[in-house]
């Protein structure tokens, strides 16, 4: 994968050799042509491509029938549970992709990091990260670490269609950075931003250590096979523009430039967003995934306004053939509870704010999904409804 004997290691030590390029493409199996890998490109798919954040899980009883005796972390970690959930959304939908069943503290659990997911919780660590004694003893994840994953990522290829695409994903460093902080979730990340503003020397010295991390998980996914891959930074929208900036956009920047010598679609994603769209683009992603709060023509006309922008002001970050994304979204999550004809109205809602904004060159393409995850009471059959209505688009 790429030279491990430098340490401490940084990102700048995992950029991938040749070889794993190599090996990375010839592990691809989807077709060029698949319908989320047009539309990224900017092409006219052959169906407009579908897929919808926590698809597997708690809305699908052959989940929670096959987990009903098995941790969460535990069934990550298991090859064949990892990819038979997977999979299960994908028989049972008709999705144009499956997303890698995990969550974000796989890596870090994987490294050896005390973490475990308690139920009606969340992520739960058992020794919050808070001091430079803390961060410097917090390992770095080894690719041997991940061969469970590796492994079950190998039984779900063997299962999807070419027109169907397997999208890895892992956990933004911000968002990784907060659970360890806080020891878990946090209705407003106080603990987290007070480290941010008066110790930001230790900040920093925590988001250098876990981006290494967040680069090799991903790593790990793509050279066994994912197709595409997405950087979820769920807590983002609880930082000013400002704050996103200078704490975070670096960091998430130098992740995704770390996987793009693999040429697979990065998509970036976080809730609550609206006022950093532009900035998240402008680390780099191929697609920007938008939640539900604002609409796709709206999201896309701000990104490429402010990607415009920045170009123009000599950001070397934004490049002229870059300053226009492929967009994500954005049903409302609830709207699945709401009945058919509802969704059947919203669901042709969504697609007529893409293709405006596609319309308008403010979007090269658009992949259908939720504004945020599947809500664990949604019925699966209207799950399955509205996959059928916009297939039907």
């Amino acid at each position: 994968m790429v030279d491990q004997n430098s340490s401490p290691v940084g990102v700048a030590d995992l950029r991938p050799t040749e070889e794993a390029i190599g090996t990375a493409r010839s592990a691809r199996r989807a077709s060029p042509d698949a319908p989320l890998l047009a539309a990224v490109r900017g092409e006219t798919p052959s169906r407009r491509p579908m897929w919808m954040m926590r698809q597997a899980g708690r809305s699908l009883p052959e989940y929670r029938e096959i987990r009903k005796d098995v941790g969460m972390l535990d069934s990550c970690f298991r090859p064949d549970l990892l990819a038979e959930i997977t999979l299960q959304p994908v028989r049972r939908h008709d999705a144009d992709a499956a997303i890698l069943f995990s969550d974000i503290v796989v890596p870090l659990k994987a490294a050896g990091v005390g973490v475990d997911i308690v139920a009606g919780r969340g992520p739960v660590l058992e020794s919050p990260v808070r001091t430079a004694d803390a961060v410097e003893a917090l390992p770095v994840v080894d690719p041997s670490q991940l061969e469970a994953v590796v492994e079950g990522i190998g039984g779900i290829l063997d299962e999807l269609r070419d027109d169907q695409v397997l999208i890895g994903f892992a956990g933004a460093p911000f968002t990784l950075a907060s659970y360890l902080i806080e020891g878990g979730p946090s209705k407003n990340h106080g603990v987290t931003k007070a480290m941010m503003y008066s110790q930001p020397q230790l900040w920093h010295a925590l988001m250098d250590k876990l981006a290494p991390t967040v680069v090799r998980f991903l790593q790990v996914q793509i050279e066994a096979g994912a197709d595409a891959v997405q950087l979820f930074d769920s807590w983002a929208g609880f930082l000013s523009l400002r704050d996103y900036r200078e704490f975070v956009a670096p960091y998430s920047q130098k992740i995704i430039e770390a996987v793009r010598p693999y040429d697979v679609p990065v998509i970036h994603f976080g809730v609550n967003t609206g006022e950093l769209l532009g900035e998240m683009a402008a680390v780099g992603p191929d697609v920007i995934g938008i939640d539900w709060k604002t609409p796709l023509d709206v999201a896309a006309q701000r990104v490429t306004a402010s990607l415009t922008a920045a170009h123009e002001a000599g950001d070397l970050r934004v490049s002229a053939e870059r300053r226009v994304r492929a967009i994500q979204g954005n049903l409302d999550p609830a709207i699945l509870l709401a009945g058919p004809e509802v969704i059947g109205e919203q669901v042709r809602r969504v697609c007529r704010e893409a293709d405006r904004a596609v319309a308008a060159g403010d979007a090269r393409g658009h992949i259908f999904n939720l504004g945020h995850g599947v809500l664990p009471e949604t019925d699966p059959d209207a799950i399955t409804r509205a996959f059928a209505e916009m297939h039907g688009q």
